[in-house]
């Protein structure tokens, strides 16, 4: 605001002139006082909405489909899923192995190029058994599946004979030996399987096989 010019042209009228300066102060605080309470209030309409309703987040835009990062599986889980992998697709139970075994009171069964004298040796123990495993009460999975990853285990290390323990079958229905006979056919395929044999009475009779392995990682 632009400050009128005051003349003065006598002594008499000087008291006349501090009137009016003291006059054109006071307008010109009350016009900055107005000016400031005006700024003010516009300052807080415009901060009405924020005030009344908080800080305020776009929304996200739906087109853009949210999919959760899937996180690595660890190399020791990964590793133990693909041998389980493996082991599922190498044993089958619809492998017949009647026409692999030898015809005697045993059943016994020897790779071909394996003289019968392996059998024969396997009977009379001239093998200790190295390891055992019990299957007794598993379900046929995992039977499957642990006889798999013994054998495997049990190569890697070097063992050459092994007990593997199924049971006669006299629990299940019809009191048929359904787990001895899936034993026979899993350990045919596989390949670290040289020959078995009926263990003796004293190591299970016929709930029982010693398993003759070719030798291992760990053999000499």
């Amino acid at each position: 605001m632009k400050t009128p010019t005051i003349k003065v042209k006598a002594l008499a009228d000087l008291k006349t002139v501090k009137i009016e300066i003291v006059a054109q102060a006071k307008a010109q605080a009350m016009a900055a006082a107005e000016l400031a309470s005006r700024q003010k209030r516009l300052a807080a309409e415009r901060n009405l909405f924020v005030n009344a309703a908080g800080v305020v987040k776009p929304l996200p835009d739906k087109r853009n489909a949210l999919f959760k990062k899937e996180q690595p599986v660890s190399r020791p889980l990964q590793k133990q899923l693909d041998e389980k992998a493996v082991l599922r697709e190498s044993i089958s139970d619809e492998f017949d192995v009647s026409t692999l075994l030898d015809v005697d009171e045993h059943l016994s069964f020897r790779r071909p190029g394996v003289g019968p004298d392996v059998p024969r040796k396997l009977r009379k123990g001239e093998w200790s058994i190295q390891r055992q495993l019990d299957l007794h009460g598993l379900r046929s999975d995992d039977a499957r599946e642990a006889l798999g990853s013994f054998i495997r285990e049990a190569h890697k290390q070097g063992l050459r004979c092994l007990r593997v323990v199924h049971g006669k079958g006299l629990g299940s229905p019809g009191k048929a030996p359904v787990l001895k006979n899936k034993v026979h056919a899993w350990l045919v395929q596989k390949s670290e399987v040289l020959a078995f044999v009926q263990a003796k009475p004293a190591d299970g009779g016929a709930g029982a096989l010693v398993v003759l392995l070719t030798p291992g990682q760990g053999g000499k």
